[in-house]
């Protein structure tokens, strides 16, 4: 395996993976990209905005081809949003691109760090609970979990950079 491949971090929101992300990043000397700001970036806009104004459709769309760029390149830690890999299609691409990751946490821990949030998170102002049982099996499918419940952001950091050193 080249050492230039791709560490990818995903989960469903509170888990950690921006913050995990930026500290791997930091640790490896290498880019960091959020899935949600690139796509902000790259459009102009809010992700609530597009929901609101396009659909959640649109918006898959818009991961879609991120996914797809992405993968394309190497070294990259890429936090992604949490419905991006639950796309059979998007994990399959970023499974391929290099290290993969799913952060969970309990179902407590993600309401305390989730908190007052839900104008930032447009499928937070639906029962959160719900759709993340329905994610679970998508994020089953990825072969390393992390489970962040009562770990710091550091301790997760580690041990992802463990794995990409096993990985590699």
């Amino acid at each position: 395996m080249s050492n230039d491949r791709n560490i990818v971090i995903t989960g469903f929101m509170g888990t950690g993976k921006t913050t995990v992300g930026q500290l791997v990043a930091a640790q490896l000397n290498r880019e960091f990209i959020d899935t949600d700001a690139e796509i902000v970036r790259r459009t102009g806009r809010s992700i609530p905005s597009i929901f609101a104004q396009d659909g959640e459709a649109t918006f898959r769309a818009l991961e879609g081809r991120l996914c797809r760029f992405l993968g394309a390149h190497r070294g990259f830690v890429i936090a992604t949003g949490g419905g991006m890999l639950v796309d059979e299609g998007n994990r399959r691409v970023m499974l391929a691109s290099g290290l993969v990751v799913c952060l969970g946490a309990s179902a407590e821990a993600i309401e305390r760090r989730i908190g007052n949030t839900a104008d930032d998170r447009p499928l937070l102002r639906k029962d959160w609970q719900a759709l993340l049982e329905r994610r679970l099996v998508a994020y089953a499918a990825i072969p390393h979990q992390i489970d962040t419940t009562d770990k710091t952001p550091v301790t997760v950091a580690e041990e992802i950079v463990a794995l990409w050193q096993q990985f590699m």
